[in-house]
């Protein structure tokens, strides 16, 4: 038998993929986040499909106008922002600066209608780990980078939902109703 790899236009693909797709990840056990979302959420995504690699940039001051922190990020498709690097000065630290910065950044990202925020800090970044956790951020995974060595990785889901299904996923959770009728496990 021979075989030929052909490059399709999507409107040609989706109709053959669609008809498959079902039988072979039948036994996938995920989910589809439109699905989970509501209208307003799912019109958000609509407005930040058009918005096309945001970037945010927020600047910490003292009173006397001197620069001594940051924190910048940015889009990195209509439903994830990913917060790239954040600093507070050495001589403005362990005043609640950074959470401050933190919760002004979830607050315009919520805002904005986004899904996920995450980033990614040296694993043994405690300064910045523990008020991210604190936040309401879960450890979703780990990685080793060439560049960076071995770093965090921290998500903030804006739906709880989505959030519940990371406990479950985590094993920290049992599947209840709702995460049952998600999972089509009703049946069980």
């Amino acid at each position: 038998m021979n075989y030929e790899i052909r490059e399709l236009s999507h409107s040609e693909f989706m109709p053959l993929y669609s008809q498959y797709k079902d039988i072979v990840f039948e036994e996938d056990h995920s989910f589809v986040l439109w699905d989970l979302l509501s209208k307003k959420e799912l019109e958000s995504i609509t407005s930040l499909k058009m918005e096309d690699g945001q970037r945010i940039y927020l600047a910490l001051f003292t009173s006397e106008n001197e620069f001594v922190g940051w924190s910048w990020g940015f889009q990195e498709n209509p439903t994830t922002f990913y917060m790239c690097n954040s600093a507070v000065l050495e001589d403005h630290r362990r005043k609640g600066q950074y959470s401050a910065l933190v919760e002004r950044f979830i607050s315009l990202l919520s805002q904005k209608g986004y899904q996920l925020v995450y980033s990614r800090h040296c694993c043994t970044n405690n300064a910045v780990i523990i008020p991210k956790l604190k936040h309401g951020f879960i450890i979703s995974k780990m990685e080793v980078d060439d560049k960076f060595g071995v770093l965090i990785h921290l998500h903030y889901y804006f739906n709880k939902t989505r959030r519940k299904i990371m406990d479950y996923r985590s094993g920290q959770l049992k599947p209840d109703l709702e995460i049952k009728k998600i999972f089509n496990m009703d049946n069980e």
